[in-house]
């Protein structure tokens, strides 16, 4: 085999390096086009460790992607005038004597795109270190390790190219595959499932990359919802036996709140009798038996206090990484923070927000389902039901979410308008109570896939769980 061409400049043995490698799969690119194909899947101009390398290559994509024929005749031109110590158009000539077969130039990329990786992570932990060592007021310790995992994730997940741009054929597969999913579900559904089916109907289940919102005003039962949810798509999980979780980010209730809600839930103890010791010998080893069932729940739960989109986003990444993801709740916006926190106003916090969080719905390929608060103007009008424009810092809000839901409880409202007992008004106001009071409405007002309207759910206050009306 003949002998490498030194084209070595500038200390170029300092980091990772195959230069033979770079040669062998351009001289056979240039001989043979048709493997440009295979090798382009793989690597691109970016991944060359040598600059001229990664110039030649730009070029070679740059001719084929014309239709035109890349050889060192054609490249010639290119690199006529360019200011070198290396006699570039001889050079392309000369590492044709490097080709070799389409499956080693294959390999040969492999290992081109391995080296690029392990030269960016010198170059991230370099930049670590830069960062550690600076007196910078605006970047803290946890602020460097955010943007410390934001730069390991990308680097692991977007492969060779990290392109947003699919042929209309590859989205088409993609429909059909989501199509085929539901059409072989008995439930039609393709994302994930809620548990509830009157929801699953509508939705067709949780789709990925999606941002969801559940909105309404406190005591609605918003959380409740969230968790009946998130511990449905985990339960689904842990039976179907796949390599999965569901992340719950709680700023609002610690872990052993939301634990207590779920151990209510599932056990049918009230979460009040638990908390306070007033429950039976046997009841207390139902719940013993009940925690001992879900105990291998695929469900993580994050407490963290007004976390920011960036470092919330980061720990989805860990978690998706380590563990596998299905979903992510988060309960609530309002209580997030942006990077720049009331810089901006808090309007514009609240968009960079849920702009964040669904390009991180899009990014993770997972559903993003957010709870929001809704602003006091419900309480001002006759009739309570929330709109959209109810929603807090509104405008970006409803305009990155893909499905907006209300939740609406009528016996919340009524039970505060009581009349004197033992009057004509009161024995309506009961019998109105009494037809109310185990009901929730789900108010569906926007969803990009399919039609809005509303779901009546049963809602068992006690034990904060919402289940479809015909379970009765």
């Amino acid at each position: 085999m003949s002998q490498p061409i030194n084209i070595v400049k500038n200390k170029l043995d300092e980091l990772p390096n195959n230069i033979e490698a770079e040669q062998s799969v351009i001289g056979s690119i240039l001989l043979s086009n048709e493997i440009f194909d295979d090798i382009s899947i793989i690597i691109s101009d970016k991944n060359f460790y040598d600059p001229m390398h990664q110039k030649i290559f730009s070029a070679i994509e740059n001719l084929i992607s014309k239709g035109m024929l890349a050889n060192p005749i054609t490249l010639k031109n290119y690199f006529e005038n360019e200011k070198d110590e290396l006699n570039i158009p001889e050079y392309l000539v000369k590492i044709t004597k490097f080709s070799t077969s389409s499956r080693q130039s294959i390999e040969y990329s492999k290992l081109i795109y391995d080296l690029f990786v392990k030269r960016e992570l010198i170059k991230i932990s370099d930049n670590v270190i830069d960062s550690a060592k600076l007196n910078d007021l605006n970047s803290d310790g946890q602020q460097i390790i955010v943007n410390f995992e934001k730069s390991l994730f990308d680097l692991a997940e977007n492969g060779s190219f990290n392109s947003s741009i699919v042929k209309f054929d590859e989205a088409m597969k993609q429909t059909i595959e989501m199509a085929s999913n539901a059409y072989k579900n008995e439930e039609g559904i393709v994302g994930v499932p809620s548990g509830l089916k009157d929801l699953d109907d509508r939705l067709g289940g949780m789709h990925k990359s999606d941002l969801i919102i559940i909105a309404g005003r406190p005591s609605m039962g918003k959380t409740a919802l969230a968790t009946n949810i998130a511990f449905y798509a985990a339960k689904n999980i842990q039976e179907k036996g796949e390599k999965s979780s569901i992340a719950f980010f709680s700023l609002e209730m610690s872990s052993e709140q939301l634990s207590t809600r779920i151990l209510a839930e599932q056990s049918r103890i009230k979460s009040n009798d638990i908390r306070r010791g007033k429950i039976t010998e046997e009841q207390f080893d139902k719940f013993i038996e009940t925690s001992k069932n879900i105990a291998e729940l695929p469900l993580y739960i994050d407490e963290t206090p007004a976390i920011s989109i960036a470092a919330l986003s980061n720990r989805a990444r860990r978690i998706k990484r380590k563990y596998g993801l299905d979903m992510i709740v988060i309960d609530y916006i309002q209580l997030m923070k942006g990077t720049n926190f009331n810089k901006d106003g808090r309007v514009q916090e609240i968009s960079e927000i849920t702009q964040g969080l669904k390009a991180l719905a899009k990014e993770l390929s997972v559903p993003v389902l957010a709870l929001s608060q809704l602003s006091r103007a419900v309480e001002q009008r006759d009739d309570k039901k929330p709109l959209l424009s109810d929603l807090r810092e509104s405008g970006s809000i409803e305009q990155d979410a893909d499905v907006v839901m209300f939740v609406f409880r009528e016996a919340y409202y009524l039970k505060n308008k009581e009349p004197r007992a033992a009057t004509v008004e009161h024995a309506e106001w009961q019998a109105k109570m009494n037809e109310v009071s185990h009901l929730a409405e789900l108010l569906i007002l926007k969803q990009r896939h399919g039609p809005t309207g509303t779901i009546m759910l049963e809602f068992e206050e006690m034990f904060t769980k919402f289940k479809d009306i015909q379970n009765n």
